[in-house]
């Protein structure tokens, strides 16, 4: 373990007039708090907070930043508190602090929301000073470092966290160091025979050609030397194994078949000397077509900078080349922490403050918080956040010569949303490199793209699964909701309604107002469509808006002993449910009542059914009271449920409240018009077998010579599976078209 005294060292080796005080104060407060707290190693817990603190001095930070590393998990694991830190240390520090504690009495039932939320402060608490990042990141370095003493499932879970989140920020800062030995650390826990087998055979490729890396060094720099760059530094490397196997992956190649798994620098004083290297170099050796790329004309989003070639060199052997100044170099090692703007001088004391920095890889991360943090849910959060970071880039252009960066793999679409969202809301079209292409196009380095716009135009929602950027998702599924919000506030407005007329009470806008806080809407349109939507139970309105009303929509109660029973609605009306004792009420009431399905808004013991064409999860369902019949379930898109119109009392609102453990098969009917021919109903048939669908009935029906009209009744888990079988049975040549009947 390190000791006190060393870190002080390390720090005043780069810094001499570093506060020595504050840095043993920090160490001496940790200590104190974290008492005998062990790591799951049996180490003392203080030795993880110096270890981190000791990553953090390799890339030369203030000791202000040293000191916060120090004390990062006093407030989440011990009592100390943010206003003592305050007092001892200052609020700049206790502000880092707090900004580096997960959110621990969040009230969120899913642990993916509960990842997101705290992802979310971090990124909140990244956009106001940078230093939590470093922190941060230092402090996944070390756990990721010591992870060998959980258990199995736990380091599974923080490998891949790592990996979708910690590895991908790393980089995108600029942190190439630090995100390579995140993914390799990552790639070690969650496929240990991949690693181990890929390290295997780099040991072995290593062993083979003991002194080649060497020997392709001597050669570059006697090369460059001969040619007047005498100052050039010559750096080659083996690549890491994650990289290996991601190459292996996205190439589908055998370790045998790869041939550049050897890398080199070239390290020069300034920008003249990289083009004069790499002039050199293509001059001495055959490039590789189709291997170039000048990221220091056209830098990356992160402020990395460098020339890529891949050669046939020394030996015939494939070299990929990286020609760089050697501040490029300290930049592409650290990122944001090598920014000269990192430090500052206060003007008006002479002392060291410490900011943001403005490098582009800074500003890249707050507009992805900004444009990520607009009115998505934790999981669209967590899920746009990773790929924003995951993806590698392509530099596209307006017509007017701005530069425009975007993921690989992103659309016109992609493009619009980057230059404005209103452009991307009112896109019908885009013209690339002046010739009118297809909106799915997938966008290319060096593109020229001119969007091509309607006043009248509103994002199709199918959009959603072409984009690739988490901006693009987020705008188009704001734009998608705002559009079909018209189509369920009415709907909302109904059920509200008719929610307030069976308590007793009068429904209205202006009431909504003062508990739109409680319901978690901005505005009240927002909260009717929510209900609309099956988003919001209209009984959670009522109750918010008459806190003492209490819920007694539905009750069952036997009769004066005549073997029926009596179902009383809350605006009075009495159904009996007929020739039932007691005990067979109660066993029906546990085969298919409220508490045996999955639906939100039941209540009693009244008989449940669904409605003859069936509802499934996914589908916006109501209840309807049926006089002799209990509660009937009907999607919205039912016909029968016109006849119900003039009966508001009738109406229950009810929704799906399945969680990811539902084992429950839902019915739905389809209606299949097929060619009549020998061999089609095997086909539908083995179609829907395949697709983990059960049949539970079938009729069929000649309605023409050559076709036949196929009803089929199928229990699937959900609407998904249901759309997606659907999709499939359609693309055969036997099946002409295919619906969904609702009765």
């Amino acid at each position: 373990m390190m000791r006190q005294y060393e870190l002080v060292e390390r720090v005043q080796k780069y810094k001499p007039e570093a506060n020595e005080a504050l840095l043993n104060k920090a160490y001496v407060y940790a200590m104190q708090k974290h008492g005998q707290q062990k790591r799951a190693s049996g180490d003392p817990y203080i030795s993880h907070p110096l270890e981190v603190a000791a990553i953090l001095t390799d890339m030369r930070l203030d000791e202000s930043t040293i000191a916060v590393a120090l004390l990062h998990d006093t407030i989440e694991d011990t009592s100390a508190t943010r206003a003592e830190i305050d007092e001892l240390f200052g609020e700049d520090i206790g502000a880092l602090v707090e900004g580096l504690t997960k959110i621990k009495k969040l009230d969120l039932v899913s642990k993916k929301a509960k990842q997101a939320e705290n992802l979310r402060k971090l990124l909140l608490a990244i956009s106001d000073d940078v230093r939590v990042l470093l922190v941060k990141l230092a402090d996944r370095l070390h756990n990721m470092r010591t992870l060998d003493h959980m258990t199995p499932e736990k380091r599974a879970r923080i490998s891949e966290e790592t990996m979708d989140i910690y590895a991908p920020l790393a980089g995108r800062m600029g942190m190439q160091d630090m995100r390579e030995e995140l993914e390799n650390l990552s790639f070690r826990h969650i496929n240990p025979e991949a690693f181990e087998t890929v390290t295997r055979k780099l040991e072995e490729l290593s062993q083979r050609n003991e002194g080649l890396i060497r020997k392709i060094e001597d050669e570059l720099r006697e090369l460059l030397v001969t040619n007047g760059l005498s100052d050039a530094l010559v750096k080659g490397r083996q690549k890491t194994p994650y990289s290996v196997f991601r190459k292996m992956q996205s190439k589908s190649l055998s370790f045998e078949q790869l041939s550049d798994v050897y890398a080199f620098r070239i390290l020069v004083d300034d920008i003249p000397g990289c083009y004069a290297a790499l002039g050199i170099v293509h001059t001495r050796w055959r490039v590789v077509p189709g291997r170039f790329k000048d990221y220091i004309s056209t830098p990356k989003q992160n402020d990395y900078q460098s020339i890529h070639t891949t050669i046939v060199g020394p030996s015939r052997q494939r070299i990929e080349l990286q020609i760089r100044t050697k501040r490029m170099h300290e930049i592409a090692e650290y990122g944001i922490a090598a920014h000269s703007l990192y430090k500052d001088k206060d003007s008006t004391n002479g002392e060291e403050k410490t900011r943001s920095p403005r490098s582009n890889a800074y500003a890249m991360l707050r507009r992805t918080i900004e444009s990520l943090a607009e009115g998505d849910n934790p999981e669209e959060f967590l899920e746009h956040t990773k790929l924003e970071l995951f993806q590698d880039q392509v530099f596209t252009f307006t017509p007017k010569g701005q530069l425009i960066t975007l993921p690989r793999g992103a659309t016109p679409i992609d493009f619009a949303y980057a230059v404005h969202t209103n452009i991307g809301d009112t896109c019908v079209g885009a013209k690339i490199n002046g010739r009118i292409m297809p909106l799915v196009t997938r966008l290319n380095n060096g593109d020229e793209v001119e969007i091509i716009r309607s006043g009248i135009q509103v994002p199709p929602p199918a959009w959603e699964e072409i984009v690739v950027t988490g901006k693009a998702r987020a705008a188009i599924r704001r734009a998608t909701r705002a559009a079909v919000r018209k189509q369920y506030s009415g709907l909302g407005y109904r059920i509200l309604e008719r929610t307030f007329d069976r308590a007793g009470k009068s429904f209205s806008r202006d009431g909504l107002k003062p508990v739109l806080h409680r319901l978690g809407h901005k505005d009240v349109e927002d909260a009717i469509a929510a209900v609309g939507r099956g988003e919001l139970s209209s009984l959670d309105v009522l109750r918010a808006v008459f806190p003492d009303y209490q819920d007694e929509r539905v009750t069952v109660k036997p009769s004066s002993g005549d073997g029926w029973f009596n179902m009383r609605s809350a605006a009075g009306m009495v159904f009996k449910l007929p020739g039932k004792t007691k005990a067979a009420l109660a066993e029906a009431a546990t085969e298919t009542g409220p508490e045996a399905l999955p639906i939100r808004g039941l209540s009693g013991n009244a008989e449940v059914h669904f409605s003859a064409g069936g509802a499934v999860p996914g589908d916006r369902i109501v209840g309807i009271m049926e006089k002799d019949k209990g509660i009937t379930i009907y999607p919205i898109q039912s016909p029968a449920l016109q006849k119900f119109d003039d009966e508001p009392e009738r109406w229950i609102d009810v929704r799906w409240d399945l969680d990811e453990a539902n084992n429950t098969r839902f019915m739905a009917r389809i209606m299949i018009n097929a060619l009549n021919e020998p061999g089609t109903l095997a086909e539908v048939t083995q179609t829907i077998a395949t697709s983990d669908v059960n049949i539970r009935s079938m009729s069929m029906t000649r309605v023409a010579a050559d076709f036949t009209e196929v009803h089929i009744d199928l229990e699937v888990w959900d609407l998904r599976q249901l759309n997606q079988l659907m999709g499939q049975l359609k693309e055969l040549q036997c099946v002409s078209t295919i619906s969904r009947v609702f009765t």
